[in-house]
């Protein structure tokens, strides 16, 4: 990197070589034969796109002291979404001291829809209706899983916080996998469908003697808000239920069994069982004839898996029984095609190999352990282990999988055609600003709306111990990452120095348009792509542009400027209302500051309070993509020719590889 830099590019340098200190490295691939977690590798690949993330965790140590807006040094932590600084009680260090007698308490969030004093209610003060359902926090008490499945279900049942019952509802339904796997809960719902009232009762004394002054449930209240919160769990969990087939089929009929053993007692569950009896055949139907439609289709992940005539249709959102082909290649560049399930084992891709290469005549020699390596394009290395699982989306923008024997790790080279690069025209040329701009909106509208919105809470509180996996947004992840790297390629393979000041003004106007259809996503990626070092030491190529649109390019920086905890792009996503695409990278941050800033569990007691914060971030996710997003659908073949181009791109993302591109064009003494 030239001495002249930004101070944005010394602080991205900065944060990316503290990161790297940390343990992985920056490429969205797991990590070496030594080790690693899961959760450690996907952030990995999040700090590949926003090099500023941070890997440490206060989880066991001193809370942290939190920057406010008005400070003028970038804060060491960032804050949840919002446009004001997050601030951590005073009592907050309690939460990493593992005491026994303290307040379980969050950091309390600033935004538009929450009260910044939020705080949660002492383990041994008031009724639990003081803490308001609406922004402003929960009334729960810090309790077991189970204990607090029965008071969620009391307020269902309108005996308890029914000011607030739709709030927690929703809190409990988002963040329930953090705390209480689905089995779990599932089993819950069960056992107190068929408890009987008197049963009720003696479980509510148990519960530290909190049966309401009028009275408990009787059976028929009782079972009828077991059957609406299964409801809402089926509800919210639809698509991943779909997933597993039987597994989770098995829950809404056996429920319906006890329901209908239950009519003649309780007529008045007849609705109730009529539902029960459509949403088992809603998970058990598509079993069969939604996995064999998609099973015909081939599903594209961007460069590594595509195919030409399917880029063009519209996205779906992946399941791990997706079926996808996937080349692996072996240490002398030959490959494999196999086809493989999305969620499928790194052992079972390598049997999949090693039953390819028995009758390869490239390979006389069968090879007898095989070990699943990701090369990047700079020649990085990963080994992944045989029990991972779903490697397929957290491969970097160029990196392939080879399989390979443990002695030849070393020898793996990057493909030849990721370490060469022809100069030439682009594409790009021909097309306008406008029509790609639509296209990158377009595109990235779909990929979000794939992505449910418990995939945010599985990707930073379980990584790969999470029961549904992230896959689609890891792949909105890479996707941004993509973006970025296309920007600086099209530039630094263009030789002519008009033609290169033509595509600078080109993805300025791009990277406006996109941020006025409010795609954020793209609209960073594209300023990010232009702060490349590789494309800032270009002083021949600036110089060139217009000084409208240097003064222009300037306010896109001061937007995605990470100082005073991104303050400016804050600001700006206040004021936009939905449909709107944000950058998904700063969403996964904050989340994870709101993760690793305060406990999850105080001895076996869970934190609901931080439940609740998380549940109101989902909530700010939901409500982006509230509204559809209305495009353009026009077919002419000019229109399908760019609609093609920006769902393949065609990227470098080696960085040194860049920067000698760069070099070349406009050599340092230039």
């Amino acid at each position: 990197m030239p001495a002249g830099m930004k101070p944005l590019e010394k602080f991205l340098k900065k944060q990316t070589t503290a990161l790297t200190r940390a343990g992985g490295f920056v490429g969205g691939v797991a990590d070496k034969a030594s080790g690693g977690t899961g959760a450690s590798r996907r952030r990995a690949s999040l700090s590949r796109v926003v090099p500023f993330f941070r890997e440490t965790s206060p989880e066991g140590g001193q809370a942290r002291e939190v920057f406010s807006p008005d400070s003028e040094e970038p804060p060491p932590w960032p804050s949840a979404i919002g446009p004001g600084p997050v601030t951590v009680p005073s009592s907050a260090s309690s939460c990493g001291s593992g005491s026994g007698g303290g307040d379980v308490r969050s950091p309390s969030l600033s935004s538009d829809e929450q009260s910044s004093e939020a705080s949660l209610i002492p383990e041994g003060g008031g009724s639990g209706g003081g803490g308001g359902g609406g922004g402003g926090g929960t009334p729960l008490h810090p309790d077991t899983p189970d204990n607090l499945t029965l008071t969620v279900l009391d307020s269902v049942a309108g005996k308890r916080y029914v000011h607030c019952k739709e709030t927690l509802l929703d809190d409990f339904m988002l963040t329930h996998p953090i705390f209480l796997t689905a089995d779990r809960l599932q089993q819950v719902l069960l056992q107190q469908f068929t408890l009987e009232t008197e049963g009720r009762e003696g479980e509510r004394g148990r519960r530290g003697g909190e049966v309401e002054a009028e009275g408990g449930l009787d059976a028929a209240e009782r079972k009828q808000a077991v059957l609406n919160m299964a409801f809402r769990y089926l509800d919210t969990y639809r698509e991943l239920l779909q997933e597993e087939g039987e597994r989770s089929n098995n829950f809404p009929k056996e429920l319906y069994l006890c329901a209908v053993q239950e009519l003649t007692r309780h007529p008045e569950l007849v609705d109730d069982v009529l539902k029960l009896q459509r949403w088992a055949e809603i998970l058990h139907c598509p079993s069969v004839e939604e996995k064999e439609r998609r099973k015909k289709q081939v599903r594209p992940l961007f460069r590594h898996f595509r195919r030409i005539d399917a880029c063009l249709q519209p996205r779906e959102a992946f399941r791990g029984s997706d079926e996808i082909f996937c080349r692996v290649y072996t240490p002398d560049h030959s490959y494999v095609t196999i086809r493989s399930r999305l969620s499928c084992r790194v052992g079972e891709i390598l049997a999949l190999v090693r039953e390819k290469l028995q009758y390869s005549e490239d390979q006389p020699v069968l090879p007898r352990n095989l070990i699943l390596v990701a090369v990047t394009s700079a020649g990085e290395k990963a080994v992944f282990r045989p029990s991972d699982e779903a490697v397929f989306t957290t491969l970097g923008v160029n990196t392939h999988l080879f399989a390979c024997e443990a002695s030849e790790l070393e020898s793996l080279l990057p493909l030849p055609e990721e370490i060469h690069w022809t100069p030439g025209d682009s594409k790009l040329h021909d097309m306008s600003a406008e029509e790609v701009a639509n296209q990158l909106v377009a595109f990235d509208w779909e990929l979000f709306s794939c992505v449910h919105e418990v995939e945010f809470v599985c990707y930073v509180f379980h990584g790969e111990q999470s029961r549904w996996r992230p896959l689609n947004l890891e792949l909105v992840l890479q996707r941004c990452s993509e973006v970025q790297h296309w920007v600086a390629t099209e530039i630094l393979q263009c030789h002519s120095l008009p033609k290169r000041i033509q595509l600078l003004r080109k993805f300025i106007k791009i990277a406006a348009l996109c941020k006025q259809h409010q795609d954020l996503l793209s609209f960073l990626a594209v300023v990010l792509g232009l702060d490349n070092p590789a494309i800032g030491r270009l002083r021949l190529t600036w110089e060139g542009l217009p000084g409208k649109f240097r003064k222009q390019f300037q306010q896109f920086e001061s937007i995605a400027d990470p100082s005073r905890n991104h303050k400016s792009y804050r600001d700006l996503i206040t004021g936009l209302r939905p449909p709107l695409i944000p950058f998904t990278p700063l969403l996964l941050k904050d989340l994870t500051f709101l993760h690793e800033s305060c406990k999850t569990f105080h001895g076996e007691l869970v934190n609901f309070e931080k439940m609740h914060k998380v549940a109101e971030m989902v909530r700010i996710i939901r409500r982006y993509r509230s509204s559809q997003l209305a495009m353009d659908t026009e077919t002419s073949p000019s229109h399908l020719q760019t609609k093609a181009y920006i769902r393949q791109l065609q990227v470098i993302d080696n960085q040194n590889l860049l920067f000698d591109m760069s070099c070349k064009l406009e050599p340092k003494d230039t």
